[in-house]
């Protein structure tokens, strides 16, 4: 027996298919396929001609590159509600790995069917233009911040979007709601897990942030906006 599909309402918080009405949302719905992605399976690898196109539905998926010197960048993670891999249907291939942090649910659509359904519904395809217009400014934003800003700033920086994109409210303060590593967070701003490791018990310390094995609470929000910000801390 064939499976239910989704509620075509999941899709209408999902940027590309923004402006689109009801019979459109459940025409996407119906060309689409809900699927089960356990935790550390790996959805596309990098490099492999891209073929299908996801939207989340629930779980945290991580997009990883690997560049020429071995040498791993976390680029995004993407939560409940994003699209993710759509946009190498414009490129030669995925530009990345995207790795299931937790256990997941996402939609996918072969790239195929998804062109078909830009050519019936152009709205699909002016969203998507618009994301990847977003995703060069944001692209620019990081390496803007690789290129000049101290270490610290750029990971006070992440901490804050991570806890403003997947944060809940905790007795502490603010946790971010996935499993995050070390490792994870050396890769997204540039630098070595000694030097995170370093910062995190630095701030620690001083009771900015709390945590244990893969969990990140931001206690003190403000200060870490100071620091990112380079401006004085807060009394």
């Amino acid at each position: 027996m064939e499976k239910p599909k989704p509620d075509p309402s999941l899709l209408r918080p999902m940027r590309m298919f923004a402006g689109l009405d009801a019979s459109a949302l459940s025409a996407v719905m119906e060309h689409g396929q809900a699927r089960r992605v356990a935790k550390g399976s790996i959805v596309f690898k990098q490099g492999d001609s891209a073929s299908t196109c996801h939207a989340l539905i629930d779980g945290r998926i991580k997009i990883q590159q690997t560049g020429p010197d071995g040498q791993q960048v976390v680029v995004q993670f993407v939560g409940p509600g994003e699209m993710y891999g759509t946009l190498a249907m414009f490129l030669s291939g995925y530009p990345g790995d995207a790795v299931a942090v937790t256990d997941s649910v996402d939609l996918v659509w072969s790239v195929e069917t998804m062109k078909d359904l830009m050519l019936t519904y152009p709205q699909i395809a002016m969203n998507s233009m618009a994301m990847l217009g977003d995703r060069l400014e944001d692209l620019q934003t990081r390496v803007r911040q690789l290129s000049t800003q101290r270490v610290e700033r750029r990971v006070a920086y992440a901490l804050l979007r991570l806890a403003r994109q997947a944060g809940r409210e905790v007795s502490a303060g603010v946790e971010i709601s996935f499993p995050l590593t070390r490792q994870d967070l050396a890769e997204m701003t540039g630098t070595t897990l000694h030097t995170v490791s370093r910062i995190l018990s630095a701030w620690e310390s001083d009771g900015l942030t709390a945590g244990g094995r893969q969990q990140i609470v931001v206690v003190k929000p403000d200060t870490l906006l100071a620091i990112a910000e380079d401006l004085p801390r807060p009394a």
